[in-house]
């Protein structure tokens, strides 16, 4: 066994997990988090999870039944319309079913949250400072102004983690797009349309420099992003709080050109509307080896959301750094293999993602993400072709 305690910045789904993980092998951890309870504030949208990350990861962690209990299978299809309304692809209509079943990331927490002992998740407390004096273990400063030793530190802190400034200077960069989050409720019941157009999974509406995204989520719920490709100054003016039908004004002369069905889900939309700017560490990040600090998850590698692969990659980041630290003799050969794995992995995933940006938003979008998921499902019938 490499270590006697791990030190988690963040209860994220990433630092949650890991933390889990570590319990079932014996290593005690201690996760400081800021939010002052596992309800404390939203827990964003719907997530799609893989076979070979997350999945993976969540039956490494003893709940995979758990997970299969309140995730939805038909939440995975997807489909790509161009700013006309026209569908140019419908993997409901693909026959892809059953691989990447969608959970809410609400549900998912509490799992991980409730599969941890009491005492370990250290709620409403915030690291305002973190340092690694000459020669010594790592610091913590604590809001309250405790200072906490770290034997082995782990960053699970987010896109803007402070645990990241002991390994390297860079930062997450703005993309060149903007969403803006929105909101409809009890869709079924009152929203037919704009159920019928999303369906049971996740709807991409793309054009040159703009987007409608919507995805079901539990309870009736379908969460909508407005993307906008924007220079940083503009991005930022786009949402008023004070003047939500100002904002949506806004909105709709920016999409004057797209369908009327899918302008409706801007005037339908209930708010709260919130500005989600979409930023990068650059493809490729790396760091030297410090010793007893790592990070995971966005904290090591944010990507745009347009692979697929943020939450994936945090709950692997955590199965392979959990396996690691309790296989490895010594620490620095446990974060040696694990940030080998990462970088790689990281470096590929997060290149998608910024290609896979460009595209959605070039001139002839959809279609780049079409020829892509066309390519994925002959990929998949080749694979599970009966032998000739």
């Amino acid at each position: 066994m490499a270590t006697r305690h791990v030190t988690i910045v963040g209860g994220g789904l990433g630092g949650l997990a890991l933390a889990r993980i570590l319990h079932l092998r014996g290593i005690p951890s201690a996760v400081y988090e800021l939010d002052a309870s596992p309800r404390a504030r939203g827990e964003g949208g719907t997530l799609g999870l893989n076979a070979d990350s997350g999945q993976r990861a969540l039956a490494e962690a003893g709940l995979f039944e758990e997970f299969r209990a309140v995730a939805r299978d038909a939440g995975e299809t997807v489909r790509l319309l161009d700013r006309s309304g026209t569908v140019h692809f419908d993997l409901a209509y693909e026959g892809g079913a059953g691989v990447r079943p969608e959970v809410d990331r609400g549900d998912l927490r509490r799992l991980l949250v409730e599969s941890l002992p009491e005492g370990v998740i250290r709620w409403n407390t915030k690291v305002t400072s973190v340092r690694r004096p000459d020669g010594g273990r790592t610091e913590l400063t604590l809001g309250n102004g405790e200072v906490v030793e770290a034997e082995v530190l782990v960053g699970a802190d987010g896109s803007w983690s402070k645990v990241r400034s002991l390994l390297t200077d860079a930062v997450p960069l703005y993309s060149g797009v903007s969403f803006v989050e929105d909101l409809l409720s009890d869709v079924d019941a009152t929203h037919g349309e704009a159920a019928d157009l999303v369906g049971p999974g996740s709807m991409y509406a793309l054009a040159e420099g703009h987007g409608i995204i919507a995805q079901r989520n539990g309870g009736g719920m379908i969460r909508m992003y407005f993307a906008v490709r924007s220079d940083e100054n503009r991005a930022r003016g786009l949402v008023d709080p004070a003047d939500p039908d100002g904002t949506r004004r806004r909105l709709l002369e920016i999409f004057h050109d797209f369908a009327p069905g899918l302008r409706a889900l801007i005037g339908a939309g209930e708010g709260p509307l919130v500005p989600r700017p979409i930023h990068a560490l650059p493809v490729g990040l790396r760091w030297a080896r410090t010793d007893g600090v790592t990070l995971l998850g966005d904290a090591a590698h944010v990507m745009s959301p347009f692979a697929g692969q943020g939450a994936n990659l945090a709950l692997l980041d955590a199965a392979e750094l959990g396996a690691a630290l309790a296989d490895h003799s010594d620490v620095e050969s446990a974060l040696t293999a694990y940030e080998k794995a990462m970088f790689a992995r990281a470096e590929a995933a997060g290149r998608a993602s910024a290609d896979n940006l460009v595209a959605s938003f070039a001139p002839d979008a959809p279609q780049h993400l079409v020829d892509q998921a066309r390519a994925f499902m002959r990929r998949k019938a080749e694979t599970t072709a009966p032998p000739a």
